[in-house]
Parts: structure tokens; C-alpha cells; sequence
């Protein structure tokens, strides 16, 4: 009760007075000591981001909800808002900048992956079977597939005879993960089929895979992966990032799994949410970057 109470007396009286006095002192606003005080990457943008969403100035709150074209405009008139003579602040206006096209470039991102989240498989969409079929003869580049519906699937690890019942929860996303980790980390993504398809240790590759979809989509949607992305993508994430960051999350869920050694399938449920609270601890370092580093054959 305590915390609360410091937090609105904080964020309601006291943070306006002593971001006042530091700016007599410094002769700096919020905004400028952010940008000069940090390096380029998630720290820097995410104390932005903070800063704008506390302030009480509504040019500065509504810079969280502009688009791309107004990205110069709205820069200016933050300029203008807080009195900041450019001359003694070269840099200022670059950096914040920068900020915002992260910011803006995360919330665009989200809509991106929430659209193909939505979007529902069909077998009467070419593209559709095509990208399915793609991701059988790149994971199985030696057997032939005997027909489009067929119990061979389950060696990829769908449950049925018809992989589009699979798709439902994430729909053209998950197939879309699928098959660009197959397409862009064959050797591993053949490597991590075979860990599933073990005797002992194995697990349904497919549907690991949506299922880790899903990981990665709820992470995004809680802006828990701000700083992995703030990090690694200098200026406006796109759909190509969060497959990036989803190729790293199968790989090492499947070197996770395969360390651990579970008993059977059973304990999947508790295996996974061990590794979503591993990979949930190092977003909270702001210096995280999660990236697949393959390693060249000696």
C-alpha cells in the first residue's frame, strides 16, 4: 500500500519539481539528459518513451501515437514545446528522432505480426499450400510426400493428417515462422527435428514450433521484447525480426529440452514455462540481444 502511495505522490507532485530543479541546474530538459546520457539502444529509448508517456504536455504524450510522415513535425514541435535552443543541443534532435521511430516502428511491428496472427490457413489459397508444402520438402528434402493429406505429416510433428487444424491458434504465423526457420536455418532446423523425433526425448517438432510462436507473440504484445529490439534493430523493426527472434527461440528451446532431459512429452507444459521464465529474466537486462549466432563448420 505503501509503494502505491509513493508512486502516485511521485509521479503526481514530486517528479514535476525535481525534473524542474535539474533543469535549472542543468539548463537540460528530461528528454535532452535522456538522449545525451545513454547510448543508442533500449535504455536510451525506453526512459524516451517513459518520459513522454509521464509528461503532462499533450505534444509530448500524443509523439507516442504518431505515424511515420508526421515523424519530422512532431520532432519539431517537441523542439519547440520545451524550449530547447538546437545550437547548444546539436545532437538532441537526431536522437529523439531515433527514439521515436523505434517506438512508432514497435507498435507498427505488433500490427504486422497480430494481422498474419489472424489470418486463418486455407487450403483453397495457393500461397497457403505452397508455403506448406515448402516447409515439408525443406525439413524432408529426401522423402516424398504421398499426398496432401497423410499421416507423413506426423513426422514433422502435426498432430493429424491435416496440418491446417494446427494453425488455428496462430494462424498464418506460425506456418509463416515455420518455414522461414527451415528456409534461412536448414541444418538447424533439420538438426532440431531430429532432437524431436528421438526415441526418447522427442516432441512434436510442429507443434513445439507454433507453440513457441505463440511465446514470442505474447512477448511482443507485452512489450517485453522492447529491448531485444531496441537493441539490435537501429531503426524500425520489421516482420523480418520478430522471425529472427523466433528462429532463436526454437533453437534454444531445443538445446533447453535436450539438456534437461525430461522423463517423457508429459512435462512439456513445465519444461516451457522454465524456458519462458529464462528468456522473460534476460529481457529484463537492458543490454539483451537475442539473436541465433550459428557457428561455421571448422
Amino acid at each position: 500500500m505503501l509503494g502505491y502511495i509513493w508512486q502516485y505522490v511521485y509521479t503526481s507532485f514530486l517528479r514535476y519539481w525535481l525534473k524542474w530543479l535539474i533543469r535549472q541546474v542543468t539548463e537540460k530538459c528530461e528528454l535532452q539528459r535522456i538522449c545525451a546520457g545513454f547510448k543508442p539502444g533500449a535504455t536510451r529509448t525506453i526512459n524516451t518513451e517513459f518520459s513522454l508517456k509521464a509528461s503532462k504536455s499533450k505534444v509530448l504524450r500524443g509523439a507516442l501515437e504518431i505515424g511515420d510522415d508526421n515523424m519530422e513535425q512532431t520532432v519539431e514541435q517537441i523542439i519547440q514545446e520545451k524550449n530547447i535552443i538546437a545550437q547548444k543541443d546539436p545532437t538532441f534532435q537526431k536522437n529523439l528522432h531515433m527514439c521515436l521511430v523505434q517506438i512508432t516502428g514497435f507498435r507498427n511491428l505488433y500490427s504486422s505480426v497480430e494481422e498474419l496472427r489472424k489470418e486463418v490457413f486455407d487450403s483453397d489459397k495457393a500461397k497457403h499450400e505452397e508455403m506448406l508444402l515448402k516447409l515439408w520438402e525443406l525439413l524432408m528434402p529426401t522423402v516424398k510426400l504421398e499426398s496432401r493429406v497423410t499421416k507423413q505429416w506426423g513426422d514433422i510433428g502435426f498432430q493429424g493428417d491435416d496440418p491446417k487444424t494446427d494453425f488455428r491458434g496462430m494462424g498464418m504465423l506460425g506456418l509463416t515462422n515455420l518455414v522461414f526457420f527451415s528456409e534461412n536455418y536448414t541444418e538447424e532446423a533439420r538438426q532440431v527435428l531430429s532432437h524431436a523425433n528421438h526415441p526418447k526425448l522427442g516432441y512434436s517438432y510442429a507443434i513445439v514450433g507454433i507453440n513457441l510462436t505463440e511465446m514470442a507473440y505474447s512477448l511482443l504484445k507485452s512489450g517485453a521484447l522492447k529491448p531485444h529490439f531496441y537493441n539490435t534493430v537501429p531503426g524500425s523493426p520489421q516482420l523480418l525480426h520478430f522471425h529472427q527472434l523466433y528462429c532463436y527461440l526454437a533453437y534454444e528451446f531445443d538445446k533447453f529440452w535436450v539438456s534437461e532431459e525430461p522423463e517423457s512429452i508429459m512435462e512439456f507444459n513445465r519444461y516451457r514455462e522454465q524456458f519462458h521464465d529464462h528468456v522473460k529474466a534476460q529481457l529484463l537486462d537492458p543490454n539483451v540481444v537475442l539473436r541465433l549466432i550459428v557457428k561455421s563448420p571448422n
